[in-house]
């Protein structure tokens, strides 16, 4: 009976929603954008409040691939013309040139992260003249978190170890699903030996945290070729495994994501029941689950993080610790100064021309208002801790009765607890939790998009 009642829970609330890594979401940020002063402003407001406190994060996006993954919804450039590393690399410098000449003091770079893209797509040589060069004008306190996404196919011991040289401790490797049929129809092909091998090296170089990131929800997926991924997963035991829902969102991203028929990817309740199969897999391996979607190992600071309460969301996902400055160079990368976000240009040889030209590549923006930052910080609390109240009143909001009218329902439904002056969602409702963030979320319930443009909820 409770299985068919959680199945008819998911069926009821398996809707299209946003992932909140960021409020407001990039679709309902101000159309007019925001003005290069109001950025400049909020970011050196920002730097000046916290830099010397806590440090800033800085987010690098390295767009090219050699090969299209047609499970991919970021922001990419493919091609095999090695060629464009060094042009690219130059733009990232002088955009960080730009933010010291703005910051007007040296910064404190407590957290970095090489996102892409295939951040191992850049030479060894490449990756250490990007690093260097932003170390000319920044230090790194006592304790940080360097991390960067590695492709098994493509990482070398070299990368590893010159990485590794230069602070990074932290290495997350795409594996999305080892059974052949799903990784020809996602075209990423890979084998267990070489991930193992790859894996193995980092371990043996040092690196403290290594994660693996798996998709469920992928073309031709099941339960038996679910078992077998997480089987081959734990017999390397990566510190973090991110467990991500596929979002299929073809209207947006394009050809990248038609390299399959829409009838060869697993629905709703099926779909959730890949999830709690892995889910149990890995509790069963001695995992503890980690907000949405990610799990960790309890000597991980991930899980360390969740524990004291300083677990973290933004634009690079889970961290174990917040700073209130992120800046991102490159190519799409999106900035949040906490008070407002900008993201580049999204197109390489656009973002490379604005750089050039000795302007900040920002096409578009949003400043947060006074409702917006209370918004964000209920939303953060609920991704991050499950819960949220309202007793201080720096959280409370005038809308708070509409809100808790919009949760009746759940409430009714046994997935949250509402008490007068907090919101509780149930361990057991974790898979709800962007639906909860969506009761709080007062741009999306104002304007209610015609089209769709968000993934599945759950």
């Amino acid at each position: 009976m409770a299985e068919l009642q959680n199945a008819a829970l998911i069926q009821k609330y398996n809707i299209p929603g946003p992932r909140y890594t960021s409020y407001p979401t990039v679709p309902f940020w101000d159309k007019e954008g925001i003005s290069i002063h109001n950025w400049e402003e909020t970011v050196k407001r920002s730097f000046d409040e916290s830099n010397k406190v806590e440090g800033i994060s800085l987010y690098i996006h390295l767009p090219y691939c050699e090969n299209l993954c047609t499970f991919c919804a970021c922001h990419k450039h493919i091609t095999v013309q090695h060629s464009v590393e060094d042009p690219y690399i130059d733009a990232l410098l002088a955009e960080w040139k730009l933010y010291i000449d703005l910051l007007g003091d040296t910064p404190i770079i407590r957290e970095i992260h090489l996102g892409g893209g295939t951040p191992t797509f850049f030479s060894a040589e490449n990756l250490k003249r990007l690093i260097d060069g932003i170390f000319v004008y920044a230090k790194r306190p006592e304790s940080y978190d360097y991390s960067f996404e590695a492709h098994p196919n493509n990482t070398t011991e070299e990368q590893l170890q010159t990485l590794y040289d230069l602070g990074f401790r932290r290495t997350s490797f795409g594996i999305q699903d080892y059974d052949p049929t799903v990784q020809q129809a996602i075209n990423r092909i890979q084998s267990f030996e070489d991930v193992e091998k790859i894996h193995n090296m980092a371990k043996k170089i040092g690196y403290e945290s290594i994660s693996h990131d798996i998709i469920f929800g992928l073309p031709h997926q099941n339960k038996e070729n679910i078992k077998t991924t997480i089987a081959n997963t734990v017999k390397l035991m990566p510190d973090r495994i991110a467990y991500y829902s596929y979002a299929h969102v073809p209207w947006i991203k394009g050809v990248g994501q038609r390299g399959f028929d829409e009838s060869d990817l697993p629905k709703d309740e099926y779909k959730r029941e890949l999830y709690e199969l892995g889910k149990q897999l890995f509790f069963d391996a001695g995992y503890e689950e980690i907000g949405m979607d990610h799990f960790s190992l309890p000597t991980d600071k991930l899980y360390k993080a969740m524990k004291n309460h300083t677990l973290h969301r933004n634009f690079m996902g889970y961290t174990a610790g917040k700073t209130q400055l992120m800046i991102g160079l490159g190519m799409s990368s999106i900035s949040d100064s906490w008070y407002s976000f900008a993201q580049n240009e999204k197109r390489v040889e656009d973002y490379i021309k604005r750089v050039n030209e000795g302007k900040l590549p920002v096409f578009r923006g949003h400043l947060l208002t006074k409702e917006d930052l209370i918004v964000r910080k209920h939303i953060l609390n609920l991704m991050c801790n499950l819960e949220t109240s309202w007793t201080d009143e720096s959280m409370k909001l005038d809308k708070m009765p509409e809100i808790l009218d919009r949760l009746k329902e759940m409430e009714d439904d046994d997935l949250i607890e509402i008490y007068e002056d907090r919101l509780v969602v149930k361990e057991s409702s974790r898979m709800f939790v962007r639906n909860v963030c969506m009761a709080f979320d007062l741009r999306l319930v104002a304007d209610q998009p015609e089209k769709r443009i968000f993934s599945m909820t759950i």
